[in-house]
């Protein structure tokens, strides 16, 4: 129906139009023997249109004098930017010029109503327009986008907001339909692949708007000094000259521009571009070092200077000149090899692939395949300087050498200059001031007042904010590497509504016991966490039932240290039986009477001392040490199972949430909070079960008198509760993993990565450690302990003692050994005595000295003579 109508419409101002209306025909190609027409749609009246124009007309003219054919071009000359002019234009080349493909404007204003008559025709119209919408291929068939998508440029603007970790954007752009559904798709997208985002939006008017100083002025006030301006070149000079009239191309401003104002840039006279001073911007890389480019650069030269002889020496062909020529070259090519117009030549032009002056050239799904390189320029003086390329595979590049490694800053290539002159790089923001200071939201509902006491004083008309959240806030401010002037405001509303008034924009920032939530992600951003993750469950404590003590005298040692006193035990009784068994007749008899005597023997000497029964003082000398060791073993065995019995061991009276679940019991949580949704959804809890408490008394008089069974905290909450009531209440089950508490801001705040930094500096000062300790300390139960708080001994408290005993114990034992088999059953002193006389009766007799073997026989001789002891 819209067709129609529209069509009606302009075929009756057809019939009414003037040249004036339709614009002047301008006619370039062969007298004779035409193969085939094409129409052009070209505004003169700005730079871009001036280059497509002198394009246009010398790609017809080298096409027909290189393959020696004979097309027409007709060009409609339509000033002002007047859709419906262009419309007009259409419908004249195609109903009197007879023309089998147009090559539409450059604004998609003007193509889309172009693209609908072209459409009705099944006239090919190629678009050379700088952003066509998606939705528009769809619905025109016959329609055709020569010019390459904005999404590598937007990715490309995007690396550049990354390399120098900007966070905030503002666009200025012009308030045409292309660019809100073309282009700021693509821009929003690949900021936040990056992790920035669009902060502000000012759309401007196609032509001067008198409130433009309004608007910068509003932009000024924000905190964001990040601009991306995708304008048309009229409307970005006015831009430009405000800005700076305004005191906005100065110190920690940034200006960057896109592809159709930088592609521009080069025929600004020397005035119009200082006032651009500082500004990065992206335009289309094109082979220059081609030959046929250089060709077509002379000549363009010189036909542009003669048909525009008032313009300055700024002569060269841009992006805009040669995507026209190619566009002309792609038609061409399609019509000399199709003899029909309409679908015919349609896909005929669909299946061009060809090298032209921008490149390969070639459709994809009725797209020319996107540009892959940009080049990326700093405006300087009044000129502008190449810093490199930019493209999707290699990132970053001073040339663009294929085998350049991928670099996804553009800090490598060079200085840049930015507005204001300086060489250090700009913030990209600038903090609030005394006259504007952040307004910081804090809740007044927090169940634990540790963490967040808002406190109103109604005589004085104050409030009054403290606690372990709002202490940590003040030294992560004082750390910060600027001045930040706040105000708190308190808010009395839950969790969740906090949040959303930073994305409404109410509160600049929220602090307190804030839970990070992933749903919350939908409206701001949080800090890193300066609290433990995680929630438990608290349930009332009861004794340990006595099954549970019975094995509880095991516990003062450890089972490694059980054996070892066991096998150590079982030795010395053993080496003292060895020693003593010839001399008392109760260690002999059958093998399993010695071994009963033997275990007798190991353990009574533990607890008895048989000094005056042992004739041997090796066996005496053995059981001294031991009964050293098994008196401190014994004493401390005593002390530590004492400590033990004296304690109250508590355990949960829920072991689980299964048992929860089972027993379909009540368990509480904190009002407001996240909690309540997390028990339903991942742990099934029933709505019906769970009850909402707003402080820790609370909590702990449900759980007396047993109105709740359990109830679920947070782990910096479950501390302060503990820390209360440790005599009553105990955790159980498993620690789930939730987010801990962190401070909300805006998304894309340029603030929270230098929040998060000065966080860190606080964390790792032990200023947080602090805080935290100070804030228990005043929570702490101080005369309960538990059981498990008592660690078994180990063997390695007591190596030492039974090295010595074990040693004693051997070196007896080998003694022994050795003295039974060379002398008999003959005791050791008696031996030592025995060498000492046969040591003395040589040195008397035998001055000089001896052999071994001589000693050892006179020893055994003198030794035999002795009567025995």
């Amino acid at each position: 129906m819209f067709s129609f109508t529209f069509l009606a419409f302009v075929f009756l101002l057809a019939q009414e139009a003037t040249a004036d209306h339709v614009g002047m025909t301008t006619t370039v190609g062969t007298d004779h023997h035409v193969r085939g027409s094409i129409g052009a749609i070209v505004d003169d009246s700005n730079r871009a249109g001036k280059e497509q124009k002198v394009a246009m007309e010398m790609a017809i003219k080298d096409f027909n004098d290189r393959t020696n054919q004979s097309f027409d071009l007709h060009m409609k000359i339509c000033r002002g930017e007047q859709p419906i002019q262009e419309a007009l234009a259409a419908w004249d080349l195609i109903n009197k010029q007879e023309v089998q493909a147009i090559i539409s404007p450059g604004t998609w204003e003007g193509a889309s109503l172009v693209a609908e008559i072209g459409n009705q025709a099944k006239i090919p119209v190629l678009s050379i327009a700088d952003s066509t919408p998606l939705w528009a291929l769809k619905r025109w068939p016959f329609l055709l986008q020569a010019s390459p998508n904005q999404n590598a440029q937007m990715k490309a603007i995007a690396a550049i907001v990354q390399s120098w970790e900007w966070h905030q954007i503002t666009v200025i752009y012009e308030d045409i339909d292309s660019f809100r559904s073309g282009v700021m798709p693509h821009l929003s997208e690949a900021l936040q692949e990056v992790g920035a985002e669009i902060s502000n939006l000012l759309a401007l008017s196609s032509f001067s708007s008198p409130s433009l100083s309004k608007e910068l002025e509003r932009l000024k006030g924000e905190q964001c000094r990040v601009f991306v301006v995708h304008l048309s070149l009229p409307l970005a000079v006015q831009l430009f000259e405000r800005a700076k009239e305004m005191n906005m191309m100065e110190i920690d401003y940034v200006w960057i521009t896109t592809d159709p104002l930088t592609s521009l840039v080069h025929s600004l006279n020397a005035s119009t571009i200082s006032s651009m001073r500082g500004t990065l911007g992206i335009k289309s890389y094109f082979p220059q070092e081609n030959p046929n480019f250089q060709d077509f650069y002379n000549r363009f030269r010189r036909k542009y200077s003669l048909e525009n002889p008032a313009e300055e020496d700024n002569h060269e062909p841009g992006t805009f000149a040669v995507q026209a020529y190619d566009a002309v070259w792609t038609v061409c090519l399609a019509m000399r090899e199709s003899s029909k117009g309409g679908k015919q030549l349609l896909d005929k032009m669909m299946l061009s692939e060809f090298n032209g002056l921008s490149g390969k050239v070639r459709f994809l799904d009725r797209r020319v395949a996107p540009a892959h390189r940009f080049q990326v320029i700093n405006v300087i003086g009044k000129s502008y300087n190449e810093l490199g390329f930019w493209s999707d595979r290699l990132g970053f590049s001073v040339t663009i050498d294929e085998k350049s490694q991928y670099n996804p800053s553009m800090r490598g290539l060079g200085q840049v200059f930015w507005p204001g002159g300086p060489l250090i790089t700009p913030r990209g923001w600038t903090p609030p001031t005394d006259a504007k200071p952040l307004i910081i939201g804090v809740p007044t509902k927090s169940s634990f007042k540790k963490y967040v006491n808002v406190i109103r004083c109604n005589s004085t008309n104050t409030t009054h904010f403290d606690g372990f959240a709002i202490d940590l806030f003040k030294a992560t401010v004082e750390r910060l590497p600027f001045y930040l002037p706040y105000n708190f405001t308190s808010y009395n509303g839950t969790y969740d509504n906090i949040v959303k008034q930073v994305h409404l924009k109410k509160f600049d920032a929220v602090i307190g016991d804030i839970a990070i939530v992933s749903k919350r992600y939908q409206h701001a951003e949080f800090t890193i966490p300066y609290t433990e993750s995680g929630l438990v469950m608290i349930v009332r404590a009861r004794p340990q039932s006595s099954s549970d003590r019975a094995w509880l005298f095991m516990k003062p040692f450890t089972k490694a240290m059980w054996v070892l006193i066991g096998a150590i035990t079982v030795y010395n009784g053993f080496v003292i039986w060895l020693i003593e068994r010839k001399h008392c007749p109760e260690f002999k008899g059958s093998g399993l009477n010695q071994m009963g005597t033997l275990l007798s023997l190991a353990f009574t000497t533990l607890f008895s001392l048989h000094g005056g029964k042992l004739h041997s003082n090796l066996s005496r000398m053995a059981m001294l040490v031991w009964l050293f060791v098994a008196l401190v073993l014994t004493q401390t065995f005593t002390a530590n199972l004492t400590t033990i019995l004296t304690l109250q061991r508590l355990e949960p009276t829920v072991r689980d949430v299964e048992s929860l679940r089972k027993a379909n019991a009540v368990v509480g949580n904190c009002r407001g909070s996240f909690v309540a949704s997390y028990l339903e959804e991942a742990l099934e809890i029933r709505h019906r079960n769970i009850k909402s408490y707003d402080s820790p008394e609370e909590y702990a008089q449900a759980l007396r008198s047993q109105e709740i069974a359990a109830a679920f905290l947070e782990v910096p909450y479950a501390k302060l509760f503990l820390a209360k009531y440790c005599k009553e209440f105990t955790t159980a089950g498993p620690t789930f993993k939730v987010g801990g508490f962190g401070y909300v801001f805006p998304k894309g705040s340029p603030l929270l990565p230098e929040v998060n930094k000065a966080l860190l500096n606080v964390f790792e000062s032990g200023k947080l450690l602090d805080l935290e300790t100070s804030m228990i300390i005043s929570q702490r139960c101080v005369d309960m302990e538990m059981i498990d708080d008592i660690s078994s001994l180990s063997p390695s408290s007591f190596w030492v003692l039974f090295l010595l005993t074990a040693g004693t114990s051997t070196a007896a034992l080998v003694v022994y050994v050795v003295a039974h088999k060379l002398f008999g059953h003959r005791t050791i002193w008696t031996l030592v005595l025995a060498v000492m006389r046969h040591w003395w009766h040589l040195r008397k007799s035998f001055p000089r000295r001896v052999s071994i073997t001589e000693r050892s026989g006179n020893f055994s001789n003198t030794y035999n003579s002795r009567t025995q002891v």
